[in-house]
Protein backbone atom coordinates (compact mmCIF):
# COMPACT_ATOMS: atom_id res chain seq x y z
CA UNK A 1 0.00 0.00 0.00
CA UNK A 2 1.12 3.64 -1.00
CA UNK A 3 -0.27 5.55 1.65
CA UNK A 4 -1.71 9.91 1.62
CA UNK A 5 -2.61 11.29 4.61
CA UNK A 6 -3.81 14.97 4.12
CA UNK A 7 -4.00 17.18 7.38
CA UNK A 8 -1.04 14.99 8.83
CA UNK A 9 0.11 17.18 11.28
CA UNK A 10 -2.74 17.59 12.96
CA UNK A 11 -2.58 15.92 16.47
CA UNK A 12 -5.26 12.85 14.52
CA UNK A 13 -2.70 12.91 11.39
CA UNK A 14 0.22 12.16 13.63
CA UNK A 15 -1.44 9.35 15.52
CA UNK A 16 -2.17 7.57 12.47
CA UNK A 17 1.36 8.11 11.00
CA UNK A 18 3.14 7.04 14.10
CA UNK A 19 0.35 3.65 14.50
CA UNK A 20 1.33 2.94 10.69
CA UNK A 21 4.64 3.22 11.05
CA UNK A 22 4.50 1.11 14.05
CA UNK A 23 2.91 -1.88 12.28
CA UNK A 24 3.92 -1.64 9.06
CA UNK A 25 0.92 -2.58 7.44
CA UNK A 26 -2.87 -2.22 7.29
CA UNK A 27 -4.77 -5.38 7.38
CA UNK A 28 -3.06 -7.96 5.30
CA UNK A 29 -1.30 -5.29 3.31
CA UNK A 30 2.49 -4.30 3.46
CA UNK A 31 2.71 -0.86 3.27
CA UNK A 32 5.31 0.55 1.22
CA UNK A 33 5.15 4.13 1.45
CA UNK A 34 3.69 6.94 3.05
CA UNK A 35 3.24 10.51 2.22
CA UNK A 36 2.62 13.18 5.09
CA UNK A 37 0.84 16.36 3.71
CA UNK A 38 -0.49 19.85 5.81
CA UNK A 39 0.30 23.48 5.67
CA UNK A 40 3.36 23.32 7.35
CA UNK A 41 5.42 20.00 6.57
CA UNK A 42 4.33 17.92 9.01
CA UNK A 43 7.07 15.71 11.24
CA UNK A 44 7.97 11.62 10.05
CA UNK A 45 7.34 9.25 12.72
CA UNK A 46 10.59 7.88 13.53
CA UNK A 47 12.50 4.60 12.49
CA UNK A 48 9.83 3.85 9.68
CA UNK A 49 9.67 0.45 7.72
CA UNK A 50 9.49 1.89 4.45
CA UNK A 51 9.96 5.60 3.09
CA UNK A 52 8.31 8.44 4.16
CA UNK A 53 7.86 11.71 1.89
CA UNK A 54 6.77 14.82 3.83
CA UNK A 55 5.30 17.99 1.83
CA UNK A 56 3.96 21.54 2.92
CA UNK A 57 1.11 23.13 0.66
CA UNK A 58 -2.14 24.41 0.80
CA UNK A 59 -5.00 21.71 -0.07
CA UNK A 60 -6.95 24.00 -2.30
CA UNK A 61 -4.23 23.97 -4.53
CA UNK A 62 -2.88 20.07 -4.23
CA UNK A 63 0.55 19.51 -5.49
CA UNK A 64 0.57 16.38 -7.51
CA UNK A 65 3.39 15.28 -5.24
CA UNK A 66 0.70 15.07 -2.35
CA UNK A 67 -1.12 12.23 -4.20
CA UNK A 68 1.24 10.30 -6.19
CA UNK A 69 1.00 7.89 -8.74
CA UNK A 70 0.70 4.37 -7.37
CA UNK A 71 -0.86 5.98 -4.41
CA UNK A 72 -4.15 3.32 -3.16
CA UNK A 73 -5.10 5.27 -0.03
CA UNK A 74 -6.02 8.52 0.46
CA UNK A 75 -6.94 9.78 4.51
CA UNK A 76 -7.84 13.14 3.79
CA UNK A 77 -8.26 14.68 7.77
CA UNK A 78 -7.65 18.07 6.74
CA UNK A 79 -10.14 20.44 7.40
CA UNK A 80 -11.19 24.54 8.32
CA UNK A 81 -12.69 23.45 12.10
CA UNK A 82 -16.23 24.15 12.55
CA UNK A 83 -16.90 27.83 14.60
CA UNK A 84 -14.11 29.11 12.03
CA UNK A 85 -15.44 27.64 9.00
CA UNK A 86 -18.86 29.50 10.43
CA UNK A 87 -16.63 33.04 11.09
CA UNK A 88 -15.12 32.73 7.59
CA UNK A 89 -17.43 31.44 5.20
CA UNK A 90 -15.37 31.66 2.28
CA UNK A 91 -12.56 29.81 4.24
CA UNK A 92 -14.24 26.91 4.75
CA UNK A 93 -15.86 27.06 1.23
CA UNK A 94 -12.23 26.90 0.33
CA UNK A 95 -10.67 24.27 2.07
CA UNK A 96 -13.65 21.94 2.97
CA UNK A 97 -15.31 21.51 -0.30
CA UNK A 98 -12.97 22.78 -2.93
CA UNK A 99 -10.00 21.84 -1.04
CA UNK A 100 -12.00 17.66 -1.19
CA UNK A 101 -13.09 18.45 -5.35
CA UNK A 102 -9.43 18.89 -5.56
CA UNK A 103 -8.80 15.35 -4.12
CA UNK A 104 -11.14 13.78 -6.22
CA UNK A 105 -9.50 15.39 -9.50
CA UNK A 106 -6.44 13.75 -8.18
CA UNK A 107 -7.16 10.15 -7.74
CA UNK A 108 -9.59 10.79 -10.80
CA UNK A 109 -6.32 11.78 -12.09
CA UNK A 110 -4.76 8.38 -11.18
CA UNK A 111 -7.63 6.16 -12.09
CA UNK A 112 -7.82 7.54 -15.85
CA UNK A 113 -4.11 6.68 -16.24
CA UNK A 114 -4.51 3.27 -16.19
CA UNK A 115 -4.23 2.65 -11.63
CA UNK A 116 -6.42 1.21 -9.20
CA UNK A 117 -9.59 3.86 -7.98
CA UNK A 118 -7.36 4.62 -4.56
CA UNK A 119 -9.51 4.18 -1.06
CA UNK A 120 -10.42 7.47 0.00
CA UNK A 121 -11.29 7.70 3.49
CA UNK A 122 -12.79 10.93 4.60
CA UNK A 123 -13.36 12.58 7.87
CA UNK A 124 -16.89 13.52 7.60
CA UNK A 125 -18.47 14.98 11.45
CA UNK A 126 -21.55 14.58 13.36
CA UNK A 127 -21.83 18.54 12.75
CA UNK A 128 -23.23 17.27 9.44
CA UNK A 129 -26.64 16.80 11.43
CA UNK A 130 -28.95 19.02 13.84
CA UNK A 131 -31.38 17.42 15.90
CA UNK A 132 -30.43 18.18 19.46
CA UNK A 133 -29.73 17.16 22.40
CA UNK A 134 -32.66 14.75 22.35
CA UNK A 135 -31.81 13.13 19.10
CA UNK A 136 -30.66 9.25 18.56
CA UNK A 137 -29.99 9.14 15.06
CA UNK A 138 -30.50 6.35 13.13
CA UNK A 139 -28.15 5.32 9.84
CA UNK A 140 -30.69 6.61 7.65
CA UNK A 141 -31.14 9.64 9.54
CA UNK A 142 -31.59 12.54 6.86
CA UNK A 143 -28.27 14.79 7.19
CA UNK A 144 -29.69 18.75 8.32
CA UNK A 145 -26.60 20.91 8.97
CA UNK A 146 -27.38 23.99 11.15
CA UNK A 147 -23.99 25.05 10.15
CA UNK A 148 -21.36 26.35 7.52
CA UNK A 149 -18.77 23.05 8.64
CA UNK A 150 -21.72 20.59 8.58
CA UNK A 151 -22.89 21.63 5.23
CA UNK A 152 -19.33 21.68 3.28
CA UNK A 153 -18.69 17.94 5.37
CA UNK A 154 -22.37 16.71 3.51
CA UNK A 155 -21.66 18.17 0.71
CA UNK A 156 -18.44 16.85 0.27
CA UNK A 157 -19.76 12.97 1.26
CA UNK A 158 -22.28 13.38 -1.70
CA UNK A 159 -19.44 14.05 -4.10
CA UNK A 160 -17.14 11.46 -2.81
CA UNK A 161 -19.94 8.99 -3.00
CA UNK A 162 -20.74 9.46 -6.66
CA UNK A 163 -16.90 9.45 -7.37
CA UNK A 164 -16.70 6.12 -5.93
CA UNK A 165 -20.14 5.37 -8.50
CA UNK A 166 -18.12 6.81 -11.44
CA UNK A 167 -15.41 4.49 -10.62
CA UNK A 168 -12.74 7.39 -10.16
CA UNK A 169 -12.23 5.93 -6.41
CA UNK A 170 -13.26 3.78 -3.59
CA UNK A 171 -14.55 6.27 -1.00
CA UNK A 172 -15.38 5.55 3.27
CA UNK A 173 -16.55 8.61 5.31
CA UNK A 174 -16.29 8.75 8.01
CA UNK A 175 -18.68 10.93 10.36
CA UNK A 176 -16.20 11.03 13.07
CA UNK A 177 -17.71 11.97 16.79
CA UNK A 178 -16.00 14.61 18.85
CA UNK A 179 -12.18 13.32 19.34
CA UNK A 180 -11.48 13.72 23.33
CA UNK A 181 -9.41 14.50 24.63
CA UNK A 182 -7.34 16.28 22.16
CA UNK A 183 -3.69 16.87 23.22
CA UNK A 184 -2.11 20.51 22.67
CA UNK A 185 -3.68 23.67 22.88
CA UNK A 186 -7.47 24.43 22.39
CA UNK A 187 -8.30 25.38 18.84
CA UNK A 188 -11.30 27.39 17.31
CA UNK A 189 -13.22 24.29 16.84
CA UNK A 190 -16.82 24.95 18.84
CA UNK A 191 -16.60 21.47 20.42
CA UNK A 192 -12.89 22.17 22.07
CA UNK A 193 -14.04 22.73 24.89
CA UNK A 194 -15.02 19.39 25.26
CA UNK A 195 -11.24 18.63 25.67
CA UNK A 196 -10.04 21.60 27.44
CA UNK A 197 -12.25 20.51 30.38
CA UNK A 198 -10.46 17.68 31.11
CA UNK A 199 -7.27 18.07 29.79
CA UNK A 200 -6.81 21.54 31.30
CA UNK A 201 -7.39 20.36 34.73
CA UNK A 202 -5.07 17.54 34.26
CA UNK A 203 -2.51 20.29 33.52
CA UNK A 204 -3.25 22.32 36.52
CA UNK A 205 -4.86 24.69 34.65
CA UNK A 206 -8.15 26.24 34.97
CA UNK A 207 -10.82 26.37 31.84
CA UNK A 208 -14.29 27.69 30.99
CA UNK A 209 -17.78 25.61 30.61
CA UNK A 210 -19.79 27.40 27.56
CA UNK A 211 -22.74 24.74 28.44
CA UNK A 212 -24.62 23.31 31.31
CA UNK A 213 -23.58 20.15 32.66
CA UNK A 214 -26.37 18.62 31.35
CA UNK A 215 -24.89 19.14 27.95
CA UNK A 216 -24.42 15.88 26.55
CA UNK A 217 -22.27 14.99 23.04
CA UNK A 218 -21.40 12.20 21.17
CA UNK A 219 -17.84 11.39 21.35
CA UNK A 220 -14.61 9.55 20.84
CA UNK A 221 -11.11 9.22 21.95
CA UNK A 222 -7.92 9.41 19.70
CA UNK A 223 -6.98 6.10 19.88
CA UNK A 224 -10.73 4.62 18.78
CA UNK A 225 -10.62 7.08 15.80
CA UNK A 226 -7.71 5.95 14.55
CA UNK A 227 -9.07 2.46 14.86
CA UNK A 228 -11.59 3.62 12.83
CA UNK A 229 -9.10 5.30 10.41
CA UNK A 230 -7.22 2.26 9.76
CA UNK A 231 -10.36 -0.49 9.52
CA UNK A 232 -11.74 1.95 7.04
CA UNK A 233 -8.71 1.78 5.07
CA UNK A 234 -8.42 -1.67 4.31
CA UNK A 235 -12.47 -2.83 4.96
CA UNK A 236 -14.19 -4.55 2.24
CA UNK A 237 -16.36 -1.57 0.96
CA UNK A 238 -18.73 -3.96 -1.44
CA UNK A 239 -21.64 -3.77 1.34
CA UNK A 240 -21.80 -0.15 1.04
CA UNK A 241 -23.59 0.35 -1.84
CA UNK A 242 -24.29 3.82 -2.97
CA UNK A 243 -24.38 5.17 0.69
CA UNK A 244 -20.39 5.21 1.36
CA UNK A 245 -21.14 7.49 4.61
CA UNK A 246 -20.65 5.36 8.05
CA UNK A 247 -21.55 7.19 11.91
CA UNK A 248 -19.34 4.95 13.70
CA UNK A 249 -20.04 3.51 17.56
CA UNK A 250 -18.75 6.53 19.50
CA UNK A 251 -19.71 7.26 22.96
CA UNK A 252 -22.62 9.48 24.66
CA UNK A 253 -21.82 11.26 27.77
CA UNK A 254 -22.65 14.37 29.53
CA UNK A 255 -20.23 17.35 30.69
CA UNK A 256 -21.33 16.12 34.41
CA UNK A 257 -20.60 12.42 33.50
CA UNK A 258 -16.91 13.48 31.76
CA UNK A 259 -16.24 15.65 34.74
CA UNK A 260 -17.40 12.88 37.56
CA UNK A 261 -14.77 10.93 35.42
CA UNK A 262 -12.19 13.82 35.67
CA UNK A 263 -12.39 13.51 39.28
CA UNK A 264 -12.00 10.13 39.89
CA UNK A 265 -8.90 10.12 38.03
CA UNK A 266 -7.76 13.63 39.57
CA UNK A 267 -9.03 14.20 42.73
CA UNK A 268 -9.73 18.09 43.31
CA UNK A 269 -9.53 18.97 39.13
CA UNK A 270 -13.07 19.15 38.78
CA UNK A 271 -12.88 22.60 40.53
CA UNK A 272 -10.46 24.00 38.01
CA UNK A 273 -13.77 24.05 35.70
CA UNK A 274 -15.61 27.27 35.55
CA UNK A 275 -19.31 27.98 34.27
CA UNK A 276 -18.75 30.64 31.52
CA UNK A 277 -21.94 31.08 29.16
CA UNK A 278 -21.06 31.21 25.78
CA UNK A 279 -24.26 31.82 23.88
CA UNK A 280 -22.19 31.80 20.33
CA UNK A 281 -20.80 28.11 21.38
CA UNK A 282 -23.94 27.37 22.61
CA UNK A 283 -25.90 27.91 19.60
CA UNK A 284 -23.48 25.69 17.32
CA UNK A 285 -23.46 22.62 19.88
CA UNK A 286 -26.63 22.64 20.90
CA UNK A 287 -27.74 21.70 17.38
CA UNK A 288 -25.65 18.59 16.96
CA UNK A 289 -26.90 14.99 18.09
CA UNK A 290 -26.30 13.92 21.38
CA UNK A 291 -26.21 10.18 20.10
CA UNK A 292 -26.34 7.83 17.41
CA UNK A 293 -27.45 4.44 16.84
CA UNK A 294 -24.71 2.75 14.89
CA UNK A 295 -25.77 -0.44 13.40
CA UNK A 296 -24.61 -0.27 9.82
CA UNK A 297 -20.99 0.53 11.71
CA UNK A 298 -20.93 -2.51 13.75
CA UNK A 299 -21.87 -4.60 11.74
CA UNK A 300 -19.11 -3.35 9.37
CA UNK A 301 -15.91 -4.28 12.05
CA UNK A 302 -15.65 -0.73 13.19
CA UNK A 303 -14.86 -1.50 17.16
CA UNK A 304 -17.17 -0.06 19.62
CA UNK A 305 -15.86 2.51 22.02
CA UNK A 306 -14.38 1.90 25.43
CA UNK A 307 -16.01 3.75 28.38
CA UNK A 308 -15.30 7.18 29.75
CA UNK A 309 -12.74 6.51 32.78
CA UNK A 310 -10.22 4.55 30.15
CA UNK A 311 -10.35 7.28 27.99
CA UNK A 312 -9.09 9.24 30.48
CA UNK A 313 -6.69 7.68 31.76
CA UNK A 314 -5.76 6.82 27.50
CA UNK A 315 -4.72 10.36 27.54
CA UNK A 316 -2.78 10.45 30.80
CA UNK A 317 -1.03 7.86 29.16
CA UNK A 318 -0.51 8.38 25.34
CA UNK A 319 -0.26 12.34 25.71
CA UNK A 320 -0.13 14.16 29.21
CA UNK A 321 3.04 14.41 29.34
CA UNK A 322 3.84 15.70 25.88
CA UNK A 323 1.21 18.10 26.07
CA UNK A 324 2.44 19.26 29.24
CA UNK A 325 6.02 19.83 27.72
CA UNK A 326 4.96 21.60 25.12
CA UNK A 327 3.06 23.93 27.06
CA UNK A 328 6.19 24.75 29.11
CA UNK A 329 4.54 23.62 32.50
CA UNK A 330 6.17 21.35 34.90
CA UNK A 331 4.64 18.18 36.60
Amino acid sequence: MQITILGAGGFLGRKLAHRLARQGSVGTNKITGLTLFDLAEPPAPANPPFPVTTLAGNLTSLPAAAIPPGTTTVIHLAAVVSAQAEADYDLGLDVNLHGTLRVIAACRRLTEAGGTPPRVVFTSSVASFSGGQTAVLADDARQIPANSYGAEKAAAELLLADASRRGFLDAVSLRLPTIVVRPGRPNRAASSFLSAILREPLLGLATDLPVPETFAAWLASPRRAVEWLIHAAWMDTAPLGLDRSLNPPGLRATVAEMLTALETVRPGARALVRAAPDPDIAAIVNTWPAAFAPKRATALGFSTHEPLIDLLRAFIADDLPATRAERGLTA
